[in-house]
């Protein structure tokens, strides 16, 4: 009798302690913030916007070689992670709808891929940008040329609703909408920066802020990532080469996958 008094007591104990323990599991709901769960893969212009020219390659081509290569690398290695693409072919895809799809799949994270170009044949090196207007001025020729997509847009000034790409003044409307997401972004802007500069051996400009429009309208952690220049010759090659695209990717998708543990470690 008295043997089965304690192994009550201990029975009791046990289920009491579970209890407690559960309490501090969290739900399915809470895991599920952070979880990154699916990306949006963004290639630069397209179709008849060819973005910055090169003098053997246009932009738009090598951006799309590169966003593929990325989701191929995730696909892969990171199954568990949905990719969808903005576009997956040589298409126009107005700047708005880029966001749009972004924010109707509810994505956990928005990559634009990009390449620059300067009225230089010296300027080489990757550079990412999040959402911000810290030194906009400097970085004002790259934000009016980003967004001056949106001239080629039908019904622009409707959809945009008087937005100029090539005044600062219309700019100012550009509030931190981002705010949120800002730690987020900045955190994996660092870690492809970082990969270019360690593990790639480029040369990395850093992490910047500019208010480009597809960063200001998505909904979730956005970077946009200029791979190099084309207006370098030597970087032009190396931006067309299967090795160095096939780098820059894997650069860009150890960082998130870098980010993507960081996030659910929290």
């Amino acid at each position: 009798m008295k043997r089965t008094k304690v192994k009550n007591i201990l029975l009791i104990s046990s289920l009491l302690m579970a209890v407690v323990l559960v309490g501090f599991i969290p739900s399915n709901e809470k895991e599920s913030e952070f979880k990154l769960r699916r990306i949006v893969i963004d290639a630069g212009h397209g179709g008849k916007d060819p973005g910055t020219l090169g003098r053997m390659s246009q932009e738009k081509d090598v951006a799309l070689s590169i966003a593929l290569k990325v989701g191929g690398y995730i696909n892969e290695l990171l199954p568990e992670v949905e990719v969808i693409y903005t576009r997956k072919t040589d298409v126009f895809i107005e700047l708005k709808e880029r966001a749009n799809i972004a924010n109707r799949n509810r994505a956990d994270l928005f990559v634009s891929i990009h390449c620059n170009a300067i009225n230089s044949t010296r300027a080489f090196g990757t550079e990412t940008y999040v959402m911000g207007n810290k030194n906009f001025n400097a970085n004002f020729e790259i934000v009016k040329r980003e967004n001056a997509v949106i001239l080629l847009e039908d019904d622009y000034q409707e959809n945009y609703e008087g937005f100029d790409p090539k005044s600062p003044e219309s700019y100012m409307m550009f509030n931190l909408m981002q705010k949120a997401f800002f730690a987020n972004s900045l955190s994996l802007a660092g870690k492809i920066e970082n990969d270019f500069s360690t593990r790639v051996n480029r040369h990395s400009r850093g992490v910047k802020q500019a208010p480009f429009y597809v960063l200001w309208t998505t909904s979730m952690p956005s970077v946009l990532i200029e791979t190099g220049f084309l207006s370098n010759p030597s970087e032009e090659k190396y931006l067309n080469s299967k090795s160095g695209q096939t780098f820059l990717a894997s650069g860009i998708f150890r960082a998130i996958k870098a980010y993507k543990e960081e996030l659910e470690a929290i």
